[in-house]
């Protein structure tokens, strides 16, 4: 179980002893723990390789007596909307409670079969108060780093299910999916299809049962082959849009778990010489800007992607003052957006 705040963690090995693990000088096996630039990979790599494998135990570099006002935030990528309203709210919260920020892009890269963790490093050496991950799949081996430098922080709409007792922030997923396909039930379609993202995505496992869920509702079971996953991005929703339109009943309604993978749907039918919503009404999710550039404009579900970063940022500032939540998992509502996507099928 990682619970942040929780006894303290005995004393683990002098630098000394990494030093001498990892065969380099003490002075730079003291670079790499705060973080310095000027160590080739090389050295490096056994250096940390070498703190993982004696749990060196990093120390922050702040006085306790005198707690830092500074949080990181580190996000998956900076070249989306999604970051965009993430960061703004993260921004806007971190305003009000006089804290400033600093943003890390974690991407999912690895060297010699281990993750990356520069940022981990450099989350020591600036002192840190905290952190907030934005939709990050953390190892065992980040989440005990975190634990053992007793570094609160928060998981906003994390990846896959954190461990026990991590507090993550999220919107209502499967409301949402239940809400999308009721929408398009109410129009008279019948012979609606889901694309959504990965399986394993705790996001799409609930949007995905929540579509079952009002086609059950309804009185309609789900058809499997009306079912696709796949990426989060255009290209993917498009071959999957492809399949479903080579059925031998394809759908007259799809319901698209992102508005980026909206697009893709939209590329797939122009490419069919079908139109939205004349032929196949869409629906995505997340209410991105892009949603209102689309023609025509996308219906979707909204999350308020701003607010799970500012209340995320606020659960924050709580644990940092030695309070702990009541509930690990915060929900904030969804709604549906209707715009010009969506119609009544063709008779």
């Amino acid at each position: 179980m990682v619970r942040t705040g929780s006894a303290s963690v005995t004393a683990g090995p002098t630098l000394a002893v990494v030093a001498r693990e990892a065969g380099v000088s003490v002075p730079t096996a003291s670079k790499v723990v705060n973080g310095r630039e000027d160590v080739a990979p090389e050295t490096r790599r056994r250096v940390t390789e070498a703190l993982d494998r004696l749990g060196y135990v990093r120390r922050p570099r702040f006085d306790a007596a005198r707690p830092p006002r500074l949080v990181d935030l580190v996000v998956h990528s900076l070249d989306s909307s999604w970051s965009g309203a993430v960061l703004r709210g993260v921004e806007e919260a971190a305003h009000d409670a006089g804290l400033d920020v600093v943003v890390s892009a974690s991407l999912p890269r690895h060297r010699a079969g281990r993750p990356q963790r520069g940022w981990l490093d450099k989350l020591t050496a600036r002192g840190s108060a905290g952190v907030l991950f934005d939709l990050a799949e953390l190892t065992d081996s980040q989440y005990l780093w975190l634990e053992q430098h007793r570094i609160p922080f928060v998981m906003i709409d994390p990846a896959v299910e954190p461990p026990s007792g991590v507090v993550s922030v999220g919107a209502a997923n499967w409301q949402g999916g239940v809400t999308a396909t009721e929408h398009l039930l109410a129009l008279g379609h019948e012979r609606i299809a889901v694309i959504a993202g990965p399986r394993r995505r705790m996001c799409s496992t609930a949007r995905v049962a929540g579509y079952r869920s009002a086609l059950a509702s309804a009185g309609l079971g789900h058809l499997p082959e009306y079912v696709r996953h796949g990426g989060f991005d255009e290209s993917v929703a498009r071959h999957r849009m492809r399949e479903l339109l080579d059925l031998p009943e394809p759908p007259t309604a799809v319901f698209v778990c992102s508005d980026r993978m909206a697009l893709g749907v939209y590329q797939a039918l122009a490419e069919r010489g079908l139109r939205v919503p004349d032929d196949v009404s869409v629906v995505g999710f997340d209410d991105l800007p892009e949603s209102r550039w689309t023609s025509p404009a996308l219906t979707t579900v909204r999350q308020p992607l701003a607010e799970m970063a500012a209340t995320a940022l606020r659960l924050l500032v709580r644990m940092m003052d030695g309070e702990r939540p009541e509930g690990t998992r915060t929900e904030l509502s969804t709604r549906l957006v209707e715009r010009a996507s969506t119609a009544a099928p063709k008779t």
